[in-house]
């Protein structure tokens, strides 16, 4: 299988694009998208222009994204945000199933520690994968990528189960509706 992993960001977006081949995983290409002082809207176009190209390089199967972290301000969680709904609309684009993980899920499966620092990541890519990564944001899309080929599809749904669930349970299973939609559906 070969994912790439997509570390979002409107200064800087990180991609790494890993396989599995046989036992062992294989970098096969990675690094950082740095669209420059442009206005955000040109910047997330070069991005997603980029990221396009990326999913060309190889025959990847699978996008695996970080979930948004809202830990700074606002103002970063809304450049996040844009970053990240570039990254899926690229992947919507090029139909690939997009998988997202949090960030401790992320640093718990390439390190060992849900609390690993920028630094640590950086070791562990170059342990792994003898990856000099100029900037963290490189290193972070890689393990993106193991955390989604560590994890597998564990934990996806089978299909014969959701045939038999009720309307509401299908469309949660398939991302169509959210957790506070069916609440209302329900109340209603």
């Amino acid at each position: 299988m070969v994912v790439l992993g997509i570390d979002p960001g409107t200064q800087r977006c990180g991609y790494g694009i890993v396989a599995r081949r046989g036992g062992r995983l294989v970098r096969l290409a990675s690094g950082v998208i740095v669209p420059g002082a442009l206005p955000m809207a040109e910047r997330l176009g070069h991005i997603l222009e980029a990221l396009t190209r990326v999913m060309a390089l190889e025959e990847v199967e699978a996008v695996a994204v970080e979930t948004a972290f809202c830990g700074r301000s606002p103002r970063s969680a809304l450049a996040l945000g844009q970053a990240r709904g570039v990254a899926l609309a690229a992947a919507a684009r090029a139909g690939l199933p997009v998988h997202e993980y949090a960030p401790a899920e992320v640093k718990r499966a390439f390190t060992g520690s849900g609390r690993a620092d920028k630094a640590q990541m950086v070791r562990t890519a170059r342990a792994l994968f003898g990856l000099e990564a100029r900037l963290a944001d490189e290193a972070d899309a890689v393990a993106i990528a193991v955390c989604h080929l560590a994890r597998g599809d564990r934990g996806a749904p089978r299909a014969h189960a959701l045939e038999r669930a009720r309307p509401t349970a299908r469309l949660r299973a398939a991302g169509v509706m959210r957790s506070s939609v069916r609440r209302f559906a329900e109340v209603s």
